[in-house]
């Protein structure tokens, strides 16, 4: 319910004109309602007075339907009793003033002292898991005064803002309920110093380098996060500190991509290799391995090495390691190279299985 009437038009008191949109009655009502703000203009005892102002008018003119009653019947309309109007609002219509009203004081978006960085790993860190020092910024108790505000030694007092409540309640006539808050002179401790604290300024609280170690689970992912508690900023000496929320970016790796929880590898053999089999040496996430290059093996073939991989987040165990085979082409022949490689050619049209055999014989004769 709109109670009483109000003294100036309400266009007058959001300084717009009769054509302005509902934007426009908006932007105005939040400009005028964070600069007119009691705890803004504390030392000025008709602010809350204009507050009042304010809202009563957007009241009227943030709701189409009011708005239009206004234009055809002014203040009448709201006057409670007069047939010409009603003298309540729609409760959407309330709602959206009510959710307008926070909104113009900071409080639809609340902060809760969240810290948001990024964590960069390298593709092993990811996938193998590591501890990481994490260095960086967060408002915390000041250590001169621990938090009181005061000096050391320097008696408290009971804050008269507040009565020691720590408290102060907000009841502007227009809402349908009282707003209650932290008070903004005490900061919610229920006591003012009587000598403020010199290095926090009576506030409890400081900017302070901190260094902590997060542990880092192996298979994490870009895009995951990891959620310290209790790391972030302290917003008042009387609540607790916010989270430390890292976001964690992996660095590409220039010998492995991740599959999965499976990682890939290339690797080169040599045409003997590949076609009589060999033991190579890869490597691996933590040491190189030893892998059997079967006979034969075309270019293209993967070997599985298994539970060498990345880490399960879900379950025990890693993925495998995949090697992929490249196989080198011989380059700078000799002249003997090229006749033998000339006669392989030939060999090779005849029928697979003798292919095969004179394959093998030739490139032993070849390089053994």
């Amino acid at each position: 319910m709109l109670k009483g009437k109000l003294v100036r038009d309400p266009y007058q008191v959001l300084g717009i004109h009769r054509g302005a949109t509902q934007a426009e009655i908006k932007a105005a009502f939040r400009r005028l309602a964070v600069q007119h703000h009691p705890d803004k203009n504390q030392s000025d005892s008709a602010a809350q007075a204009r507050f009042t102002e304010i809202n009563r008018a957007y009241q009227i003119l943030g709701e189409p339907e009011q708005r239009a009653r206004y234009d055809r019947h002014g203040q009448a309309a709201f006057v409670p009793g007069n047939s010409v109007g009603s003298e309540f609002f729609s409760f959407a219509g309330l709602e959206a003033v009510f959710g307008d009203i926070l909104g113009a004081l900071g409080l639809r978006r609340v902060d809760h002292g969240d810290i948001h960085q990024h964590l960069r790993l390298s593709f092993r860190e990811a996938a193998l898991g590591c501890d990481r020092r994490i260095r960086y910024q967060r408002v915390d108790l000041c250590p001169a005064c621990q938090g009181q505000g005061g000096a050391p030694g320097s008696p408290i007092e009971t804050c008269t803002a507040c009565n020691g409540r720590g408290r102060v309640r907000f009841h502007e006539g227009a809402l349908p309920l009282a707003i209650d808050r932290s008070c903004s002179r005490c900061q919610g401790t229920g006591g003012v110093p009587q000598t403020a604290c010199r290095d926090c300024l009576a506030s409890g609280l400081t900017k302070r380098d901190c260094e902590i170690t997060v542990a880092i689970p192996g298979g994490i992912e870009t895009g995951s996060t990891r959620l310290v508690e209790r790391a972030g900023n302290r917003l008042s000496a009387t609540r607790a500190a916010g989270d430390l929320k890292l976001t964690v970016d992996v660095d590409p790796d220039p010998i492995f991509r991740r599959v999965g929880d499976d990682v890939v590898c290339t690797v080169s053999v040599s045409f003997a290799q590949a076609a009589l089999g060999a033991e190579i040496e890869v490597p691996g996430l933590e040491v190189k391995l030893k892998v059997r290059v079967p006979p034969h093996s075309q270019p293209g073939s993967v070997l599985r090495v298994r539970g060498k991989g990345i880490a399960h987040r879900l379950r025990v165990g890693r993925g495998d390691q995949l090697v992929e085979l490249s196989v080198q082409v011989p380059q700078n022949l000799s002249e003997r190279a090229r006749s033998l490689i000339q006669e392989l050619g030939d060999e090779l049209g005849e029928p697979a299985e003798q292919q095969e055999r004179k394959l093998v014989d030739k490139i032993k004769h070849f390089f053994g």
